[in-house]
């Protein structure tokens, strides 16, 4: 059952997004989750993902000359994750023109952060096959110009496991150990919850996300904060 009906008028996303399509038939499938149809999104998305990292790599690497690799790569980290694209889709109404399947439909995936931020990278997909790079890179700079904006102005936050790593090597500690001790949900829509131990410091503590690397950012993010809480105790 289809969410949205094939012929419906798009050129509104076309304006927001900042391209306009020579081959509509790419922005629909775009839009088209796998729950609705075969000639579905999904490859489109493997196209875009490659894209947007490519493009957002490029983009920070002229815009902040002089910075180093590491940098680089924890910042285009942050401006490419799940809640970054979600908030892109939710801009440009991406929600509104999906077309769903009757069973996502009714349990609100045209809100899911998953699904928007997927058909995202798929919109990213099909303009290069519309029209190529340069397309992909006037829409990717238009849309994440005030996050990339924001940081050239703040100095690159570390993500949990590497500050966790970079703490226990100040101390000359082992690095810590990650264990996946559960994953859960459909096939499509998995949570995965996984162990983070320092056993030297007798710390253990998990977390949960939609990918194995998600939740082990979240559970040394739960590490770093037990151990803030003891540094805290003793002083």
């Amino acid at each position: 059952m289809a969410r949205r009906a094939p012929e419906r008028d798009l050129s509104g996303l076309e304006r927001r997004l900042g391209h306009s399509f020579r081959d509509t038939a790419l922005l629909r499938r775009a839009l088209t989750h796998r729950s609705h149809a075969a000639d579905h999104n999904e490859r489109l998305e493997f196209v875009g993902d490659s894209l947007l990292n490519c493009t957002v790599a490029i983009l920070l690497y002229e815009r902040l000359p002089g910075l180093p690799e590491g940098d680089l790569s924890r910042l285009r980290a942050g401006l490419v994750n799940q809640a970054s694209l979600h908030e892109v889709a939710c801009a440009l109404s991406l929600g509104d023109e999906l077309a769903l399947g009757e069973g996502e439909l009714k349990s609100g995936g045209f809100r899911r952060p998953s699904i928007l931020a997927d058909a995202f990278e798929a919109l990213l997909g099909a303009v290069y096959l519309d029209a190529g790079f340069d397309a992909v890179r006037g829409v990717v700079g238009t849309l994440f110009a005030d996050r990339i904006e924001s940081v050239r102005e703040a100095p690159p936050a570390k993500d949990p496991k590497t500050a966790l790593q970079e703490l226990l090597q100040g101390r000359r500690l082992p690095l810590p150990r990650y264990a996946v001790v559960e994953v859960g949900g459909e096939a499509h829509q998995q949570v995965f919850r996984v162990e983070c131990r320092v056993d030297e410091l007798g710390v253990a503590c998990s977390g949960e996300g939609a990918s194995r690397r998600a939740a082990e950012q979240q559970a040394a993010e739960a590490v770093l904060a037990q151990l803030a809480q003891m540094k805290a105790g003793r002083a």
